[in-house]
Protein backbone atom coordinates (compact mmCIF):
# COMPACT_ATOMS: atom_id res chain seq x y z
CA UNK A 1 0.00 0.00 0.00
CA UNK A 2 1.72 3.53 -0.72
CA UNK A 3 1.49 6.87 0.83
CA UNK A 4 -1.40 7.96 -0.70
CA UNK A 5 -3.15 5.19 -0.44
CA UNK A 6 -2.90 5.46 3.04
CA UNK A 7 -3.57 8.92 3.36
CA UNK A 8 -7.36 8.31 1.80
CA UNK A 9 -7.82 5.53 4.68
CA UNK A 10 -6.67 7.93 6.95
CA UNK A 11 -8.95 10.34 5.74
CA UNK A 12 -11.63 7.65 6.01
CA UNK A 13 -10.81 7.18 9.78
CA UNK A 14 -11.06 10.81 10.17
CA UNK A 15 -14.69 10.83 8.51
CA UNK A 16 -15.41 8.11 11.35
CA UNK A 17 -13.84 9.97 14.01
CA UNK A 18 -15.83 13.18 12.76
CA UNK A 19 -18.93 11.32 13.07
CA UNK A 20 -18.75 9.65 16.48
CA UNK A 21 -17.68 12.88 18.01
CA UNK A 22 -20.43 14.78 16.55
CA UNK A 23 -23.05 12.11 16.76
CA UNK A 24 -22.72 12.27 20.57
CA UNK A 25 -23.70 15.85 20.87
CA UNK A 26 -27.51 14.87 19.28
CA UNK A 27 -29.24 16.58 16.35
CA UNK A 28 -30.27 20.26 16.08
CA UNK A 29 -31.85 21.32 12.69
CA UNK A 30 -29.91 24.34 11.89
CA UNK A 31 -30.92 27.65 9.63
CA UNK A 32 -31.32 28.49 6.69
CA UNK A 33 -28.69 31.36 7.15
CA UNK A 34 -26.00 28.99 8.65
CA UNK A 35 -26.26 26.66 5.95
CA UNK A 36 -26.04 29.38 3.91
CA UNK A 37 -22.51 30.66 5.21
CA UNK A 38 -21.01 27.29 5.61
CA UNK A 39 -21.96 26.67 1.76
CA UNK A 40 -20.50 30.13 0.69
CA UNK A 41 -17.01 30.01 2.80
CA UNK A 42 -16.82 26.41 1.96
CA UNK A 43 -17.25 26.90 -1.89
CA UNK A 44 -14.43 29.83 -1.51
CA UNK A 45 -12.19 28.06 0.85
CA UNK A 46 -11.95 25.40 -2.27
CA UNK A 47 -10.66 27.66 -4.26
CA UNK A 48 -7.72 28.55 -1.80
CA UNK A 49 -9.03 31.92 0.07
CA UNK A 50 -9.88 30.09 3.65
CA UNK A 51 -13.05 29.39 5.46
CA UNK A 52 -12.14 30.88 8.94
CA UNK A 53 -11.15 34.52 8.59
CA UNK A 54 -14.43 34.67 6.16
CA UNK A 55 -17.05 32.54 8.36
CA UNK A 56 -15.42 34.69 11.46
CA UNK A 57 -15.96 37.75 10.23
CA UNK A 58 -20.23 36.82 9.41
CA UNK A 59 -20.73 35.30 12.40
CA UNK A 60 -18.74 38.40 14.49
CA UNK A 61 -20.58 40.75 12.13
CA UNK A 62 -24.17 39.19 13.28
CA UNK A 63 -23.02 38.21 16.92
CA UNK A 64 -24.27 35.21 16.25
CA UNK A 65 -21.77 32.92 18.31
CA UNK A 66 -20.33 33.50 21.28
CA UNK A 67 -16.21 34.11 21.46
CA UNK A 68 -15.70 31.32 23.26
CA UNK A 69 -17.39 28.88 21.30
CA UNK A 70 -15.59 30.14 17.94
CA UNK A 71 -12.26 28.27 17.51
CA UNK A 72 -14.63 25.15 18.56
CA UNK A 73 -17.12 25.29 16.32
CA UNK A 74 -15.52 26.46 13.19
CA UNK A 75 -12.54 23.71 13.19
CA UNK A 76 -15.69 21.30 13.90
CA UNK A 77 -18.10 22.84 11.35
CA UNK A 78 -16.07 22.89 8.50
CA UNK A 79 -13.97 20.10 8.92
CA UNK A 80 -16.36 17.58 6.29
CA UNK A 81 -15.99 20.27 3.53
CA UNK A 82 -11.94 20.05 4.37
CA UNK A 83 -11.72 16.44 3.89
CA UNK A 84 -13.61 16.54 0.95
CA UNK A 85 -11.33 18.81 -0.38
CA UNK A 86 -8.44 16.75 0.47
CA UNK A 87 -9.63 13.74 -1.32
CA UNK A 88 -10.16 15.84 -4.14
CA UNK A 89 -6.88 17.53 -4.20
CA UNK A 90 -4.68 14.61 -3.02
CA UNK A 91 -6.07 12.59 -6.33
CA UNK A 92 -5.49 15.50 -9.02
CA UNK A 93 -2.54 17.99 -7.53
CA UNK A 94 1.19 16.31 -7.58
CA UNK A 95 3.26 16.41 -4.31
CA UNK A 96 5.57 13.90 -2.94
CA UNK A 97 3.84 11.70 -0.62
CA UNK A 98 6.40 11.65 1.58
CA UNK A 99 6.88 15.71 2.14
CA UNK A 100 2.61 15.71 2.10
CA UNK A 101 2.29 12.70 5.03
CA UNK A 102 4.89 14.38 7.27
CA UNK A 103 3.65 18.25 6.63
CA UNK A 104 0.17 16.55 7.25
CA UNK A 105 1.52 14.95 10.55
CA UNK A 106 3.59 17.37 11.95
CA UNK A 107 -0.06 19.79 11.56
CA UNK A 108 -1.87 17.17 12.96
CA UNK A 109 0.36 16.92 16.31
CA UNK A 110 0.41 20.54 16.61
CA UNK A 111 -3.29 20.47 16.80
CA UNK A 112 -3.69 18.11 19.19
CA UNK A 113 -1.28 20.28 21.40
CA UNK A 114 -3.26 23.37 20.65
CA UNK A 115 -6.72 22.63 21.21
CA UNK A 116 -5.40 20.76 25.13
CA UNK A 117 -4.21 24.62 25.29
CA UNK A 118 -7.16 26.44 23.58
CA UNK A 119 -10.30 24.84 25.14
CA UNK A 120 -9.02 26.22 28.70
CA UNK A 121 -8.51 29.76 27.46
CA UNK A 122 -11.15 32.40 28.89
CA UNK A 123 -12.70 34.53 26.79
CA UNK A 124 -10.83 37.34 26.86
CA UNK A 125 -7.67 35.96 25.74
CA UNK A 126 -9.30 34.19 22.67
CA UNK A 127 -10.52 37.56 21.63
CA UNK A 128 -7.08 39.18 21.68
CA UNK A 129 -5.26 35.84 20.51
CA UNK A 130 -8.19 36.03 17.09
CA UNK A 131 -7.80 39.76 16.84
CA UNK A 132 -4.42 39.74 16.27
CA UNK A 133 -3.51 36.32 14.34
CA UNK A 134 -6.26 37.76 11.84
CA UNK A 135 -4.85 41.04 11.48
CA UNK A 136 -1.60 38.18 10.51
CA UNK A 137 -3.87 36.60 7.80
CA UNK A 138 -4.70 40.01 6.44
CA UNK A 139 -1.80 41.16 6.33
CA UNK A 140 -0.63 37.95 4.46
CA UNK A 141 -3.64 37.94 2.00
CA UNK A 142 -2.78 42.00 1.40
CA UNK A 143 0.97 41.11 0.81
CA UNK A 144 -0.36 38.06 -1.66
CA UNK A 145 -2.59 41.08 -4.01
CA UNK A 146 0.41 43.52 -3.95
CA UNK A 147 2.48 40.22 -5.33
CA UNK A 148 5.08 41.35 -2.65
CA UNK A 149 4.92 37.73 -1.14
CA UNK A 150 7.20 35.14 -2.74
CA UNK A 151 6.03 33.47 -5.63
CA UNK A 152 7.73 30.04 -4.78
CA UNK A 153 9.44 27.68 -7.02
CA UNK A 154 9.24 24.69 -8.61
CA UNK A 155 9.79 21.81 -6.25
CA UNK A 156 6.82 19.44 -5.14
CA UNK A 157 9.23 17.98 -2.37
CA UNK A 158 11.44 19.18 0.83
CA UNK A 159 14.21 17.58 2.27
CA UNK A 160 16.98 18.48 4.72
CA UNK A 161 16.66 21.01 6.36
CA UNK A 162 13.88 23.19 4.16
CA UNK A 163 11.57 19.65 5.21
CA UNK A 164 12.75 20.74 9.05
CA UNK A 165 11.02 23.95 8.78
CA UNK A 166 8.37 23.19 6.78
CA UNK A 167 7.66 20.67 9.12
CA UNK A 168 8.35 23.20 12.50
CA UNK A 169 6.27 25.84 10.55
CA UNK A 170 2.97 22.98 9.70
CA UNK A 171 3.25 22.53 13.85
CA UNK A 172 2.56 25.74 14.86
CA UNK A 173 0.22 26.50 11.94
CA UNK A 174 -2.05 23.32 12.94
CA UNK A 175 -1.52 25.18 16.59
CA UNK A 176 -3.30 27.93 15.57
CA UNK A 177 -5.90 26.43 13.47
CA UNK A 178 -7.14 25.18 17.29
CA UNK A 179 -7.59 29.45 17.85
CA UNK A 180 -9.78 29.67 14.88
CA UNK A 181 -6.69 31.10 12.70
CA UNK A 182 -6.51 29.32 8.81
CA UNK A 183 -4.41 27.38 7.84
CA UNK A 184 -4.49 28.34 4.28
CA UNK A 185 -3.07 31.46 3.40
CA UNK A 186 0.18 31.10 5.70
CA UNK A 187 1.06 27.58 4.66
CA UNK A 188 0.80 28.61 1.12
CA UNK A 189 3.36 31.32 2.13
CA UNK A 190 5.59 28.29 3.69
CA UNK A 191 5.45 26.28 1.07
CA UNK A 192 6.63 29.04 -1.45
CA UNK A 193 9.18 30.64 0.51
CA UNK A 194 10.41 27.17 0.92
CA UNK A 195 10.40 27.01 -2.72
CA UNK A 196 7.81 24.50 -3.55
CA UNK A 197 5.37 25.25 -6.53
CA UNK A 198 2.16 26.92 -4.96
CA UNK A 199 -0.28 24.57 -6.03
CA UNK A 200 1.52 22.06 -3.93
CA UNK A 201 0.03 24.38 -0.99
CA UNK A 202 -3.08 22.82 -1.84
CA UNK A 203 -2.78 19.31 -1.18
CA UNK A 204 -1.05 19.85 1.76
CA UNK A 205 -3.09 22.38 3.62
CA UNK A 206 -6.27 20.70 2.66
CA UNK A 207 -4.68 17.59 3.47
CA UNK A 208 -3.48 18.98 6.93
CA UNK A 209 -6.59 20.48 8.10
CA UNK A 210 -8.65 16.89 6.91
CA UNK A 211 -6.81 15.69 9.58
CA UNK A 212 -6.23 18.24 12.32
CA UNK A 213 -9.93 19.23 12.37
CA UNK A 214 -11.21 16.50 13.57
CA UNK A 215 -8.05 15.60 15.92
CA UNK A 216 -8.69 18.66 17.57
CA UNK A 217 -12.40 19.56 16.87
CA UNK A 218 -12.83 16.20 19.06
CA UNK A 219 -11.05 18.07 22.00
CA UNK A 220 -13.88 20.51 21.88
CA UNK A 221 -16.67 18.25 20.98
CA UNK A 222 -16.00 16.27 23.87
CA UNK A 223 -15.50 19.58 26.09
CA UNK A 224 -18.76 21.15 24.81
CA UNK A 225 -16.93 23.91 23.90
CA UNK A 226 -18.77 24.47 20.22
CA UNK A 227 -22.49 25.91 19.13
CA UNK A 228 -23.67 22.68 17.92
CA UNK A 229 -26.27 23.99 15.94
CA UNK A 230 -23.98 26.59 13.76
CA UNK A 231 -21.45 23.22 13.70
CA UNK A 232 -24.50 21.84 11.70
CA UNK A 233 -25.28 24.04 9.21
CA UNK A 234 -21.60 24.80 8.46
CA UNK A 235 -21.09 21.19 7.49
CA UNK A 236 -24.32 20.96 5.82
CA UNK A 237 -23.82 23.94 3.73
CA UNK A 238 -20.02 22.86 3.61
CA UNK A 239 -19.71 19.68 1.30
CA UNK A 240 -22.31 20.36 -0.98
CA UNK A 241 -20.31 23.50 -1.96
CA UNK A 242 -16.77 21.93 -1.90
CA UNK A 243 -18.10 19.80 -4.96
CA UNK A 244 -19.65 22.46 -7.12
CA UNK A 245 -16.46 24.48 -6.59
CA UNK A 246 -14.28 21.78 -7.69
CA UNK A 247 -16.15 19.57 -10.04
CA UNK A 248 -17.84 22.78 -11.78
CA UNK A 249 -16.90 26.43 -11.18
CA UNK A 250 -13.04 25.39 -10.80
CA UNK A 251 -11.88 29.04 -10.81
CA UNK A 252 -13.00 32.50 -10.56
CA UNK A 253 -11.50 35.74 -11.26
CA UNK A 254 -10.96 36.18 -7.43
CA UNK A 255 -8.96 39.22 -7.48
CA UNK A 256 -11.85 41.17 -6.10
CA UNK A 257 -13.06 39.44 -3.56
CA UNK A 258 -9.87 39.02 -2.34
CA UNK A 259 -9.64 42.42 -1.20
CA UNK A 260 -13.11 42.73 -0.18
CA UNK A 261 -12.22 39.64 2.15
CA UNK A 262 -9.18 41.60 3.60
CA UNK A 263 -11.25 44.50 4.11
CA UNK A 264 -14.14 42.24 6.26
CA UNK A 265 -11.51 40.09 8.14
CA UNK A 266 -9.36 43.88 9.47
CA UNK A 267 -12.98 45.13 10.23
CA UNK A 268 -13.43 41.05 12.36
CA UNK A 269 -10.21 41.24 14.11
CA UNK A 270 -10.66 45.34 14.90
CA UNK A 271 -14.23 44.39 16.59
CA UNK A 272 -12.54 41.10 18.52
CA UNK A 273 -9.68 43.31 19.82
CA UNK A 274 -11.76 46.07 21.10
CA UNK A 275 -14.26 43.89 22.67
CA UNK A 276 -11.09 42.73 24.79
CA UNK A 277 -9.79 46.04 25.26
CA UNK A 278 -13.19 47.49 26.71
CA UNK A 279 -13.37 44.46 29.06
CA UNK A 280 -10.14 45.12 30.67
CA UNK A 281 -11.30 48.66 31.33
Amino acid sequence: MDAKTLLFVGLGAMAVLYVIAVARCGWTTPTVLQSAIGFVTAFFDTLGIGSFATTTAAYKLRNLVPVKLMPGTLNVGHAPATIAQALIYTSIVPVNATTLVLMIVAASLGAWVGAGVVVHWPRRRIQIGMGVALMGVATLMFLQLLNMFPGGGAALELTGARLAVGLAGNFVLGALMMLGIGLYAPCMGLVSLLGMNPTAAFPIMMGSCAFLMPIGGTRFAFSERIDFRIVLGIALGGVPAVLLAAYVVKSLPLTTLRWGVVVVVIYAASLLLRSAWRKAD
